[in-house]
Formats: C-alpha cells, sequence, structure tokens
C-alpha cells in the first residue's frame, strides 16, 4: 500500500509515518518512480508504535524493541518491557511528589481572612 493508504489505514498522519521510517520503526520499498510502498502488515505495526509511544517509550527504545515483536515473544523482550513499567513508575512516583510539594505550596498560599 502506499503512504496515504497507510496513513488512511492506520490513523496516523503521513508526516508520522514519514518521521518513524527515519527512525528505523517502518520500512518500505520504493516503486520505480520513488514513491513508498509498504507491506499489510504495516497498519499493524504502526498500530504497535503508537502503542509503545503512548506508554512513553522513546523511539531509540521503540527501535530495540521491535525486531524482538516479530512473531517470537521472547524473555528479554518481556524483561524490557517490565524495564520501561520500572522507569514510568519512578516517573510517576516523582510527579505524585512535585504534586504534593505543589500542593503545599498552594495550601501556603492561602489569603488569611482579615477580621
Amino acid at each position: 500500500m502506499r503512504i496515504g493508504e497507510l496513513a488512511i489505514a492506520s490513523g496516523v498522519s503521513v508526516r508520522s509515518l514519514r518521521y518513524y521510517e527515519q527512525q528505523g520503526l517502518l520500512t518500505s520499498e520504493r516503486t520505480s518512480g520513488g514513491q513508498r510502498r509498504y507491506r499489510d502488515d504495516a497498519v499493524q505495526r504502526v498500530g504497535l508504535i503508537q502503542r509503545l509511544y503512548s506508554a512513553a517509550v522513546c523511539s531509540e527504545k521503540i527501535a530495540e524493541l521491535l525486531p524482538s515483536f516479530d512473531g517470537r515473544q521472547s524473555p528479554e523482550l518481556r524483561a524490557s518491557l517490565l524495564i520501561e513499567k520500572a522507569r514510568i513508575d519512578g516517573m510517576i512516583r516523582d510527579l505524585e511528589q512535585a504534586r504534593d510539594v505543589l500542593l503545599s505550596v498552594i495550601d501556603d498560599a492561602e489569603p488569611v481572612a482579615i477580621q
């Protein structure tokens, strides 16, 4: 399929698809006229890329993980994904702490009633 068809089928912009290709996350073949052509399974691959981005996984890590998703789940893949989960859990803890500090500052900034 062509890039526009893949964009429609996957719900991802053409610009994003070009970026994925630039980052080595997605591959295409070129026609003699230079047009990109994608395999039918590209829709599922783009969906996986989108899910990993939604999980706050960076493109470098996605590129590292993607080959392991190509039909052969492994203990190494699971371990890598669990490491990413732990990283996100740490980010959540940090954000919760930042929120608590901000709430404390907000409480301190409460206007005092004048009698």
